[in-house]
């Protein structure tokens, strides 16, 4: 039995905890030795921290034993390599920072620790959290445990991975555009990026600031909701973070959603869906129907442009926020050349990757004089519109459903001479982000025999409203905890 422990959801792990009737350390292990099992195949994790990991479940039983457990107490978590962790290497998938151990926590790992949670790895990324496959890492690539020849999205594709593969029982990931919402949906399990200031930044690492929200990823809607508990709320550190008291998330759960108006934006269905998830993602809302709720196509024109307002907005604060790895202060440093300007521009040439170099030259481009009205300006207006747009869209929706992504998961090195063909991977997940909105991402169907991802959209700060409506469609669908077969690892 214990060896299969890596099958639970986390709330199925807690609560055989809870009566005693399995260890953390038993679930630890299972983890652990699942991890050895599949990884090499996999690739999820850059840093599997074994040895840390046990001596947290030990500390953790003892809160069991003390009675002072929480629902994330011995849970096995994976942690997204752009959230910095004390002591253990943080290298946001670049060579950059490739030795780089911080000396403090971020906000979220404070709030794991101290809820008792079993940190078991720090999971893989595209590099700076900048990409939609996993493939920009500059550790390898990961695998989509679902077919090992495609990618798993991106860029917290480690972390959808290692849940969907059994490496761990739930996960952090990060959201700058999709980059929690879209590896969920290619991965077949369920990631929410909250509204942005619900989960504090502090101790992520910067890509676009005004963009970036940590966000959960588990196997089912009780899972991210109970991470969300966890990791929410007001931190000081953080001013863009939200000052009201957080609501009890799970408190929203296995509610009745009869009467709910669901809205489905007609621009989200056009040129570009494969006709597999079209079909899927209509099923799901005619489910929506049989649930008694109200769903109704709208409209919401501005989000053609949505696509090009981030890639105008997140590049030019990379542009700024990656300025720091001058070689000078922490992180790889190439000192082989004669003046302080050479070994600047050296060290930034090998340290990173080419998409972040192609964004930074987006970003500084568009911040440049003579440019900056044309471009950056520009982009900040239409991004009101946008989110003007949304906020008229829930004057009459509680929420608002989509597919996460246009394609199921696609062929590894398929896109990566096409960075524009990548960047459409996130044309459904992109406005959401932009407009600073909650939304998750949950199975819905199949399409190729690959998962598909349902998005619902919330109103802002109103998690728990969308939450509630996920769960209700999880129940009636029936897919929570599906695992994939691995060849090389036991299956289910």
């Amino acid at each position: 039995m214990t060896h299969e422990l890596w099958r639970l959801t986390a709330h199925e792990a807690h609560e055989l905890l809870r009566r005693r009737e399995i260890t953390c350390v038993e679930l630890t292990e299972s983890v652990l030795q699942r991890i050895e099992e599949v990884e090499p195949t996999i690739h999820a994790y850059i840093t599997v921290t074994a040895e840390l990991a046990l001596e947290q479940a030990r500390e953790a039983d003892e809160r069991y034993a003390a009675g002072t457990a929480t629902p994330l107490t011995g849970i096995p978590v994976a942690v997204k390599d752009v959230i910095v962790t004390k002591g253990v290497r943080t290298t946001a998938g670049s060579r950059m920072l490739e030795n780089f151990i911080p000396p403090f926590d971020s906000h979220v790992a404070e709030r794991l620790r101290r809820a008792g949670a079993v940190m078991v790895g720090k999971a893989n990324m595209d590099e700076f959290a900048m990409g939609s496959s996993t493939e920009r890492s500059a550790f390898g690539p990961t695998r989509n445990p679902w077919a090992l020849d495609r990618v798993p999205g991106g860029s917290s594709g480690g972390s959808a991975a290692a849940v969907a593969a059994g490496e761990c029982l739930v996960a952090l990931g990060s959201d700058t555009g999709g980059s929690i919402r879209q590896p969920a949906a290619l991965c077949g399990v369920v990631g929410l990026d909250p509204t942005y200031g619900r989960v504090s930044r502090y101790g992520l690492i910067a890509f676009g600031s005004s963009l970036d929200q940590i966000g959960p990823i588990g196997r089912d809607v009780e899972d991210v909701a109970t991470m969300l508990d966890c990791i929410g709320g007001h931190d000081p550190r953080d001013s863009t973070t939200n000052p009201e008291p957080m609501p009890d998330m799970r408190h929203y759960l296995g509610r009745d959603i009869r009467g709910m108006r669901i809205g489905v934006p007609k621009e989200y269905f056009a040129e570009g869906i494969e006709p597999g998830v079209r079909d899927a993602v209509e099923r799901a809302l005619r489910r929506f129907e049989d649930l008694g709720c109200e769903v109704e196509e709208c409209s919401l024109p501005s989000t053609k442009y949505a696509l090009a307002v981030y890639y105008l907005i997140a590049p030019s604060e990379a542009s700024a926020n990656l300025a720091r790895y001058d070689g000078v202060k922490y992180g790889f440093s190439d000192r082989s050349h004669g003046s302080m300007w050479e070994n600047l521009e050296h060290t930034r040439a090998k340290g990173f990757g080419d998409e972040v170099k192609r964004r930074i030259m987006l970003g500084t481009y568009a911040l440049s004089a003579g440019y900056y009205d044309a471009y950056y300006l520009k982009a900040q207006k239409v991004r009101t519109v946008i989110h003007q747009e949304f906020a008229r869209a829930f004057e009459r929706y509680d929420v608002l459903a989509t597919p996460t992504s246009p394609v199921v998961a696609f062929p590894l090195g398929s896109r990566l001479d096409d960075p524009y063909a990548m960047y459409l991977a996130d044309v459904c997940t992109l406005p959401a982000a932009v407009a600073g909105l909650p939304a998750i991402s949950l199975p819905c169907g199949e399409s190729e025999g690959l998962p598909v991802g349902l998005q619902l959209i919330g109103n802002f700060f109103d998690e728990g409203r969308l939450l509630m409506v996920a769960h209700a469609f999880e129940r009636s669908f029936g897919w929570a905890n599906r695992l994939p077969e691995i060849p090389g690892g036991r299956t289910p």
